[in-house]
């Protein structure tokens, strides 16, 4: 069976550890690799020490026996983005085809991939070619041809079938003329090379276990439209035979957290090479966000000077390398759009517009500049040089409408000498298979979020794998002759010019939320070292045999979806109270490494101003609101029924007029807002308000009713990981019994009133729990069973408005007996708030508030009855309030 995500297991050893400790690291190292690693492979390519370090696990795994090794032989190459996984492909290739392996399979999901894959393969004019011009195998020369399948191919060439996995399963289960069949599997031996490979693993992923799969033509209905299937169909299709098939995966993203995943690769993990330890060994760029509160083409032009700084310093130390910049948009709409607009821009450009980025640069950009003015180049032939290189013949439009065979090929060739290239516009393509060196600069030109539950969104982790494909190290030679040449030579020379052409820039809007968000997505990718102790979180055996756990209730709701009433008279309450957050660009910008902390002098104050959208002007919101297709009266007609205007939608309190708005900005600019910045102010809060609309029509809420549950299925052990690289809160991750500040220190362990056996959370969680230290003795006079439980993710509730998902960090249960001899259990909602919080948080607080007279609860038992309450915030600077408040709703004095 597979085992379930949340399952608690022991770690096994992956194939790698159990080799290392079988063989010996003096064995390891003395593995002789074959002579044509050196002679057949392409000689530019020479093989980096954690490249023949894989191949020597590679080779000592085939050659020897030993317990735990799989049959048939399957195994699976972890190695991080850019560290050349084909190449590791090619030599296995070469390897096995010394073995008596002539049928290879190579499958990936994506048809870009594979064009990629045949310029690495079979091209030898191919600056990516992975083999010698002559590939010479123990003296017989070897061939590699492209076939459509394996029916009447050579037993002396090595036959690469090249397919996406979307192609092999149709192929297979839909036969077509010269396409690949069963029939091709049957009595053959073959090498199956999947790329890219966490895409196949889609019935592991749902808990099917399709390993000890069927033979090839026993067909299950459960799996019979299954990739993975399919794959396992064909790698256990010659299990009899003495040579059984080889199935070989390669990806940099495993997801190996997932239990189900780890299960199935726990013995088959031959080399894990993971991105951070690529990045320790020098092997990739060093990452810099440039954070600009400057317009998007603005921040492209700017980012035009940088690209153009770095093609400066290496033609400085002759080396022949193009910088290639990346502007990535959110849509293939937006994407054109922009690529006109900077074509236009460029054409357009004036010695002013460069001044005026000159006037606002920092960092490498300001570095940028003092080197132009060194070289003597005046703003003037600046100009002109911008304007030849990044003239429309250099830039690259490609996304989903315009991709083809010839632009795959460019894009993957933009190292080459005939590459003219020097700016590519991209939507969201590239973050796999995207082979490419000289990419030294992505510009995000959109500023959403897609964060929630302080996780990063599916968009942003897409861009931090983005990030990790352009972080690749381009080599270059050093005018210093001991600086190796395919690693990083100036991490300890930080003054060095030439550091910066061994920096990726990512350059976005100022938007510290979303650089925090991209750092953990970094993280997330191992692009970025996570630095994590792991807790193991234990419900006290004593709690655990209590009454309240045994045969207690906790009472939650649940969202539900309801249709806006059709006499709406208004903009949603939501969107009404919602404070709209505008700046106005002043070409302010910092930097920072993504490896360092920022420091405070670092980062730009700004002054803000308040105002609601009536003060921007008639005129002004008008203008703006011609701008959006939303914003035509017969769109709003159809989500406000009772809207008679678009001067009542402009004009009305229960509409525009009297949203509030934060704008943010330097000082002397918000004093006296120009019309050009009131209409850009307007726009801005039309865009975010847009995205608001739909939910006006269709909307979501919290029910109220409140469903009993079984707390002993609610709330069970947990393991935490805590992060060691610094929360704002000092407290944060230490225990309780440790300290070390006389306000904190208490051993939950002999607390019979506290569920867990400790508490890790910040300072105002544990001033929480010392609080009810303090006032149990009072408790337990007048209610029996007190327990305070830390909420770690077991328990949600959703608002009564908007349905936001809410986590209480903490639930105090109760139980008194009436004069009727009914108990009454009492559950009451507690969140501990830092006073910075208070606001931001404030509709929490309001929701807890209302639950007392809102929830519906409809349970009792022949016993019991049930009150679900909710206090205010517990901050220890305004105890009192919440002391209050507590004391009036349990009646203790």
């Amino acid at each position: 069976m597979a085992k379930k995500n949340n399952d608690i297991q022991t770690p096994r050893k992956n194939l790698q550890d159990l080799l290392r400790e079988e063989f010996g690291k003096r064995y390891l190292e003395g593995v002789q690799m074959p002579d044509y690693y050196s002679t057949a492979l392409n000689p530019a390519m020479k093989l980096r020490p954690y490249q023949e370090e894989c191949f020597r696990y590679f080779l000592t795994y085939w050659e020897n026996s030993f317990e735990g090794k799989s049959y048939p032989p399957q195994l699976l190459f972890h190695m991080a983005t850019g560290s050349g996984k084909t190449l590791i492909m090619a030599g296995v290739m070469l390897y096995l085809y010394e073995k008596g392996y002539r049928n290879f399979l190579f499958f990936v999901n994506s048809t870009n991939i594979i064009e990629k894959t045949k310029e690495n393969f079979l091209n030898p004019a191919s600056a990516k070619y992975l083999f010698a011009p002559n590939i010479e195998i123990n003296g017989k020369r070897v061939e590699i041809r492209l076939v459509d399948n394996f029916q009447g191919v050579t037993d002396d060439c090595i036959n690469l079938c090249l397919t996406t996995t979307q192609g092999l399963h149709s192929s297979l289960n839909n036969p077509k003329e010269n396409g690949i069949t069963y029939d091709d599997f049957t009595g053959c031996k073959i090498v199956l090379i999947s790329d890219e490979a966490h895409h196949i693993n889609t019935a592991t992923k749902k808990g099917k276990n399709v390993v000890e799969s069927p033979s090839l033509f026993e067909f299950n209905d459960e799996f019979s439209d299954d990739w993975e299937t399919t794959v396992m169909r064909i790698f256990n299709s010659n299990n009899g035979s003495s040579d059984p098939n080889v199935l070989l995966e390669f990806t940099a993203t495993a997801d190996l957290s997932d239990g189900n995943i780890a299960e199935k690769y726990h013995n088959k993990v031959i080399f894990d090479y993971p991105l951070k330890k690529f990045r320790e060994d020098g092997y990739s760029k060093d990452i810099e966000v440039v954070q600009s509160d400057l317009s998007a083409i603005d921040r492209a032009v700017q980012t035009v000077i940088l690209n153009q700084y770095k093609r400066k310093l290496f033609a400085a130390i002759n080396q022949d390398i193009k910088p290639v910049m990346m502007l990535k948009s959110k849509t293939i709409k937006d994407n054109k759009t922009f690529y006109d607009d900077f074509i236009s821009t460029i054409k357009k450009l004036k010695v002013d517009d460069i001044a005026k980025i000159r006037d606002g640069a920092k960092g490498d950009i300001k570095e940028a500049f003092g080197y132009f003015d060194e070289l003597g180049i005046e703003p003037e032939n600046l100009l002109l040089e911008i304007q030849e290189d990044f003239k429309e013949e250099n830039l690259l439009l490609v996304d989903g409408n315009t991709i083809t065979p010839e632009k795959q090929i460019k894009l993957n060739t933009l190292e080459t000498k005939d590459n003219e290239f020097r700016a590519v516009f991209a939507v969201d393509m590239l973050n796999e298979g995207w082979d490419v060196l000289n990419l030294f600069d992505i510009v995000r030109l959109y500023e959403t979020r897609d964060s929630s539950n302080n996780k990063p969104g599916k968009t942003t982790m897409q861009e931090a794998q983005l990030i990790g494909r352009g972080a690749r190290y381009m080599p270059f030679e050093s005018p210093e002759e001991d600086k190796p040449k395919g690693e990083r030579k100036y991490d300890n020379d930080i003054t060095n010019r030439l550091r910066v052409v061994e920096k990726l820039h990512y350059h976005s809007s100022h938007n510290p939320r979303y650089v925090a968000e991209l750092q953990t997505a970094m993280e997330e990718t191992g692009i970025i070292a996570k630095r994590t102790k792991e807790i193991n979180l234990k419900l006290k055996d004593k709690f655990k045999k209590s009454r309240l756990y045994n045969d207690g209730y906790v009472f939650v709701n649940e969202k539900e979806p309801y249709i806006v009433n059709e006499e709406l008279t208004s903009l949603s309450e939501t969107i009404l109270n919602q404070n709209f957050k505008v700046r106005i660009k002043s070409g302010e910008m910092r930097s920072s490494l993504v490896f360092e902390k920022a420091t405070n002098d670092e980062i730009t104050a700004l002054s803000t101003r308040s105002i609601r959208m009536c003060e921007l002007g008639e005129n002004v919101v008008r203008a703006a609101i011609n701008r959006f297709e939303a914003y035509k009266f017969s769109e709003l007609k159809e989500i406000l029924p009772n809207l008679k205007s678009i001067k009542e939608f402009i004009c009305s309190k229960s509409y525009l007029a009297d949203l509030s708005i934060t704008i943010y900005g330097r000082e002397e600019v918000l004093k006296d807002i120009s019309q050009v910045e009131k209409l850009n102010v307007a726009i801005e809060v039309l865009k975010q308000l847009e995205a608001m609309l739909p939910k006006l029509s269709q909307a979501f809420r919290g029910s109220k009713r409140f469903k009993a549950q079984s707390i002993k299925d609610t709330f069970r052990d947990h393991v935490l990981k805590i992060s060691l690289d610094g929360s704002d809160d000092k407290e944060f991750g230490k225990s309780m019994n440790e300290s070390g500040n006389i306000f904190f220190t208490t051993d939950l362990e002999k607390c019979e009133w506290y569920a867990y056996n400790d508490c890790y959370g910040t300072s105002e969680e544990k001033y929480l729990v010392k609080y009810i230290e303090s006032i149990y003795d009072k408790l337990s006079e007048k209610y029996e069973d007190v327990y305070l439980v830390r909420n770690e993710k077991d328990v949600r509730i959703y608002s009564f408005i908007g349905g936001n998902t809410f986590e209480p960090d903490f639930l105090l249960f109760m139980k008194k007996r009436d004069e009727d001899g009914m108990y009454d259990n009492i559950q009451i909602f507690i969140e501990p708030k830092g006073d910075h919080l208070v606001k931001t948080d404030q509709w929490k607080e309001e929701f807890m508030l209302e639950i007392k007279d809102k929830a519906d609860k409809l349970f009792t038992t022949k016993t019991s009855k049930f009150s679900i309450w909710g206090l205010p915030f517990f901050t220890e600077s305004r105890k009192s309030i919440f002391d209050k408040a507590l004391q009036t709703e349990l009646l203790i004095p």
